[in-house]
């Protein structure tokens, strides 16, 4: 019987991705967005990759060469300026020629209780997680409405759940998810899909570094399995909205969790 305390084996490749072009938001460091990145790569797709951090990113990108073998492209975006979403989407253009596939993994999160959260705090976290979504979601139907495509979001499984000084950043990511659904009704009319996942817990150093280790303790002990989820288990799931095996989808977010009902 298989321990699922424990991480399994890194999926082997199926070339589910095979001649797809890609572009994905935050995908420098070791978060989700760049897991998504190495998967998507290993499942034969050309990937372009973004991020706010330049040395962060070229760092990823040699990373990817290294791990891949093969080399994404590049491009700075702070999803909070619209000229720079436009330039994301030239450069992809200028890259591919067209784009298949759409990850917005960008988003900002942070712990306030709401007496003490600032206008600035909320309106920070909203801009860049809903609203930074709201722009590339529009800016990838835009780009895919003359030959279709795929679009997924990054929620949180708090869009559905609360937390303590977590509103901010619930609020956000329940608009993802009601995007998400409005979005896909207006994509089926020209061949988009538009799917989300919904992660609960994904453990990386980043977060390790700004979550305090109680903290992280007592969100592992509301996990089924005892622990968090590596990175790549969200990035499969969002490779699996990427491709065909999910084509009669949309509209949908998908808990990638082993949270306890």
């Amino acid at each position: 019987m298989p321990n699922l305390s424990t991480p399994p084996e890194y999926p082997s490749s199926h070339d589910l991705l095979a001649g797809r072009r890609v572009v994905i938001t935050a995908a420098a460091g070791t978060g989700i967005g760049y897991a998504a990145a190495k998967r998507c790569m290993e499942e034969g797709a050309e990937v372009l990759i973004s991020d706010i951090h330049e040395a962060r990113l070229q760092a990823a990108a040699k990373s990817l060469r290294e791990e891949v073998g093969a080399s994404p492209a590049i491009q700075l975006c702070n999803v909070t300026v619209q000229d720079e979403v436009d330039a994301l989407f030239a450069a992809a253009a200028a890259t591919f020629g067209t784009v298949d596939v759409v990850i917005n993994n960008a988003g900002l999160g942070g712990t306030a209780n709401l007496v003490d959260m600032t206008d600035e705090h909320w309106s920070r976290v909203l801009d860049v997680t809903l609203n930074g979504t709201f722009r590339m979601t529009r800016a990838a139907m835009q780009a895919m409405r003359s030959g279709g495509g795929v679009i997924v979001n990054n929620a949180s499984v708090l869009g559905w759940r609360a937390q303590k000084g977590q509103a901010h950043y619930a609020a956000a990511k329940a608009g993802v998810m009601a995007l998400t659904r409005c979005a896909a009704l207006e994509g089926a009319e020209f061949g988009v899909r538009v799917n989300a996942v919904a992660p609960s817990l994904a453990m990386h150093p980043f977060l390790a570094k700004v979550t305090t280790e109680e903290l992280l303790r007592d969100l592992e002990s509301r996990e089924a399995y005892g622990r968090a989820a590596e990175v790549w288990e969200v990035a499969n799931v969002m490779v699996f909205l990427a491709s065909g095996y999910s084509s009669y989808m949309t509209g949908e977010t998908l808990s990638v969790s082993s949270q306890r009902a």
